[in-house]
């Protein structure tokens, strides 16, 4: 979509240049922590399979994705004191505006993941891989408590694949099912809005969402009323209770 790329270009320029001031001294303040790399650099699979280098502002001690935990959960002893500021308003998001401006990544679309979680995914999932991965989506709207959700699991990671990853990819698949530059403004928008209201938030992304002819799994699943229980992956009927393949 050559109009989505030339929004991505330009806006993710603008902002990059607007936020750079504000980057810079968050950046600083992570460094003052260790005085080590500010930034996280971390491999990531985007459209087609595609392996890049995610960029994103450090919130963890340096070194915490040697563990081998790749999801993680509010307790999760790898975040630094500043790192927790920093996830609950998502700001380590915002050097992503690089990836998007080089063309790793669009503002939205479905979130990238780590190899090892993709290795995993089912035929249908699959079909994410034919987009580029986003700073933002449904699911990041939905679910940007992802962490406190996994916070009373022994394994994140298995935990993250039971509950989060079947709803994730489901939202995910609507999205790019029905992609639109429209489609994008509003859940940029959304998003913006969830940082300062998530109910208000939710209720636009609901009604949004009914009005382009989500089904009522998917309604429910942007809801959130009922408790998160653990159930299969879009296209298979069995649920994941190991990373191994």
């Amino acid at each position: 979509m050559i109009g989505k790329r030339i929004f991505d270009l330009t806006f993710s320029l603008f902002g990059l240049l607007l936020l750079l001031p504000f980057v810079t001294v968050l950046a600083i303040l992570v460094w003052l922590q260790d005085f080590q790399n500010p930034l996280y650099i971390a491999q990531r699979v985007g459209k087609k399979n595609t392996k890049f280098n995610l960029v994103k502002l450090r919130s963890m001690i340096i070194n915490a994705d040697k563990s081998g935990v790749d999801s993680t959960s509010a307790s999760d002893s790898r975040i630094t004191r500043l790192g927790k500021f920093i996830r609950k308003f998502k700001f380590d998001e915002l050097t992503q505006l690089w990836n998007v401006l080089v063309g790793d990544m669009s503002f939205v679309g479905p979130r990238p993941n780590v190899e090892r979680e993709i290795k995993l995914y089912t035929e249908i999932e699959k079909e994410l891989l034919n987009f580029k991965p986003g700073i933002t989506d449904i699911s990041s709207i939905v679910f940007s408590d992802e962490s406190e959700i996994l916070e009373p699991y022994e394994d994140p990671d298995i935990a993250y694949n039971q509950i989060i990853r079947p709803r994730k990819n489901s939202l995910a698949l609507f999205y790019v099912r029905n992609q639109s530059l429209f489609f994008d403004i509003k859940l940029i928008v959304i998003t913006i809005l969830s940082i300062f209201n998530k109910s208000f938030s939710k209720k636009v992304l609901l009604r949004t969402a009914r009005k382009m002819g989500a089904n009522n799994d998917l309604l429910e699943m942007i809801r959130r009323d009922a408790a998160l229980t653990p159930m299969p992956p879009p296209g298979s009927n069995e649920i994941v209770i190991s990373r191994n393949v």
